[in-house]
């Protein structure tokens, strides 16, 4: 599988390198700076990039806003932020594309080797992955909070779960429910947010973050 990095650090960006090269991923490039990231995805077209969003020359946004227009030209490009902040505004547009194949993490919370080397790949295969924390924060602004305020404390359970990119058995596991109860939060869920329901989890989970973010 075939790896393009983007990180600033040169010790995380070797870090990284070697990590994923002992995991069995070709690591094809890796650029410390937004100015050519958007360019080099393009032309490179990974399997996955681990992108992060912080990168000179202004370590603001660069990683994040070469990953969107990057994605514009090659839709569904798969992409893994790795990052220690939250972009809101940017965040919300890379998730809301519909084209999936995409991943959100924060570097300080990514607890074990293996549980990254999963999104990694989970993303590649065309998955959704997001920490908790970052969903919260998407989800935070006052119109959202009206709109979830509809939502039982079990279903904000299961939309927590589910916005990670887990399956209706993974979500079942992890809250000690019935498969049979994960399906009837959730059609509850699209009900309450006027959702349609879709067997895909991974759309499911971009149509929520693309519902919850509108207008805000």
């Amino acid at each position: 599988m075939r790896v393009l990095i983007a990180e600033d650090l040169t010790l995380l960006r070797d870090g990284l390198t070697r990590m994923l090269t002992a995991y069995g991923f070709d690591v094809v490039a890796a650029v410390d700076d937004g100015a050519d990231l958007a360019r080099t995805l393009v032309e490179v077209r990974p399997d996955v990039a681990v992108v992060d969003v912080r990168l000179p020359p202004s370590f603001t946004d660069e990683g994040l806003r070469a990953t969107i227009a990057a994605r514009r030209v090659v839709p569904g490009l798969p992409v893994l932020i790795l990052s220690q902040y939250v972009e809101q505004v940017y965040a919300a547009e890379l998730l809301s594309d519909r084209s999936g194949s995409v991943g959100y993490l924060l570097k300080d919370r990514v607890g074990q080797v293996k549980d990254f080397i999963d999104a990694v790949r989970r993303v590649a295969d065309g998955g959704t992955v997001m920490d908790p924390e970052v969903v919260a924060q998407l989800l935070g602004g006052g119109r959202q909070r009206d709109r979830l305020a509809a939502l039982t404390p079990r279903e904000r359970d299961v939309l927590a779960v589910m916005a990670e990119g887990r399956s209706n058995s993974a979500i079942a596991a992890r809250l000690f429910v019935t498969e049979k109860a994960v399906s009837k939060h959730i059609n509850n869920i699209f009900a309450k947010l006027a959702l349609p329901p879709s067997d895909d989890d991974h759309r499911r989970v971009l149509a929520v973050l693309t519902y919850l973010n509108e207008g805000a």
